[in-house]
């Protein structure tokens, strides 16, 4: 049989990295014995070996109380076995950051997968009020490596400088170190279907950067 399918670009990169890409779309983890992965349920496309899912429940009670009240709570699910797992999460670009001892807030829906070694927490932005969306986000925190996916090329803004303000389903991460507040321009024409439709921002100020994304979807998802 003879197509461009069969290209060899196509074909799958081999490694022995717990998570590496295998193209902009496609993250590949290599899991073994000790070497597991926390990921999102419904983001595996395949895989080959003997891996096994398991649902992630939370770490402490604390949490569980947290992701009920969540807004931006989504099952998780442990991967381990010994094998090649692929995951996606519909045709977002797949980004690769290895924290060292630092932590990340970041929007449930844009996180993929992280090495189950590191430690994560949901918590409420300040000044949330019952109408604002994405009031909640995750923080991952320690040593290892983690995947998040976002909707087009995203572009890094240094807040350090000036006040900053991101439209809430457009904000991908930001440095955990900074303590964003709603900004609201929510009117009585927004109210009533007649505003803008950008009723609620993030409020970033001080030494630390915020990731945005080329688009408002959420994906409906969240974690």
């Amino acid at each position: 049989m003879r197509s461009t399918l069969f290209n060899t670009e196509h074909n799958e990169v081999q490694n022995d990295e717990l998570m590496s890409l295998q193209n902009s779309y496609l993250l590949r983890s290599r899991i073994t014995p000790g070497n597991e992965l926390i990921t999102r349920k419904g983001a595996m496309v395949a895989y080959q070996g003997n891996i096994e899912f398991k649902h992630e429940g939370s770490r402490s009670a604390g949490q569980l109380l947290r992701k009920m009240a969540s807004s931006d709570d989504q099952p998780l699910m442990r991967v381990f076995g010994n094998g090649d797992v692929f995951f996606a999460h519909y045709q977002a670009h797949i980004h690769l950051m290895q924290l060292e001892g630092e932590a990340i807030t970041i929007n449930g829906s844009n996180l993929l997968a992280f090495q189950a070694s590191l430690g994560y927490d949901i918590n409420r932005v300040k000044g949330a009020g019952m109408l604002a969306g994405g009031m909640w986000n995750t923080t991952v925190h320690g040593a290892g490596v983690m995947a998040i996916a976002t909707q087009g090329t995203p572009l890094i803004l240094d807040c350090s400088q000036q006040p900053t303000f991101t439209d809430i389903n457009a904000t991908v991460a930001w440095s955990a170190n900074l303590q964003p507040t709603i900004k609201s321009s929510m009117s009585a024409g927004a109210l009533i279907g007649r505003g803008s439709g950008e009723a609620f921002q993030y409020a970033f100020h001080g030494p630390g950067w915020v990731i945005v994304q080329p688009s408002e979807f959420s994906g409906g998802v969240t974690v």
